[in-house]
């Protein structure tokens, strides 16, 4: 699995972009939804949507995960002093935790970054309890989208929203919404267990 670049590395943890993703960005990404017991936001990076959640939720325990060593890091040291939370380095396409030990499990920004993605819904359900949600967004396959990771070299698979809300049906979930935004550019998804 794959790290990020160091252009990208650079970008999530620098504070414009944490400050915009934890005030403008969660609020859209949740639209609304109630997070509640034990939370996994796979591919936390920085810990920034982490922090918000946090903020909005604390009676959450939230496990944050991530592949990159760098970002892993950059999580712990930002999330330090939340003791509700837990941040952990692992790959999403094999998660290390139980089966059904989670409330709900987000996506934020991520799912692109994983070039083999479909696995990550299987574990995404797998970790799941019955009735819990997976939430989140993410960029969609777009001219834009494929030019900025063309720029930075980082190994993407760009997702359809079509192709996303299919995905999600075929490993599992059922209720799922994918809804296109910001022009084609952005979708927000949600999804549940059985």
């Amino acid at each position: 699995m794959p790290v990020m670049s160091v252009v990208e590395r650079t970008f999530c943890r620098s504070l414009p972009w944490c400050a915009f993703a934890e005030r403008v960005v969660l609020p859209w990404a949740l639209s609304g939804d109630d997070l509640h017991g034990d939370v996994l936001e796979i591919g936390g990076g920085t810990g920034a949507m982490a922090a918000g959640v946090i903020d909005r939720f604390p009676d959450l325990r939230l496990t944050v995960t991530d592949i990159d060593p760098v970002m892993v890091a950059a999580a712990r040291r930002r999330l330090a002093s939340l003791a509700q939370v837990s941040v952990e380095q692992a790959d999403v396409t094999a998660l290390p935790f139980a089966d059904a030990t989670f409330d709900v499990v987000t996506s934020y920004l991520m799912l692109h970054h994983v070039v083999d993605w479909r696995p990550a819904l299987t574990e995404a359900l797998r970790v799941l309890r019955p009735g819990g949600r997976l939430v989140g967004y993410d960029l969609t396959d777009s001219l834009a989208a494929r030019l900025v990771h063309r720029v930075d070299g980082s190994p993407v698979s760009m997702i359809g929203s079509v192709e996303l809300r299919v995905a999600l049906r075929d490993a599992g979930f059922t209720g799922v919404a994918v809804a296109s935004t910001a022009i084609g550019h952005v979708m927000r998804f949600e999804a549940t267990r059985p």
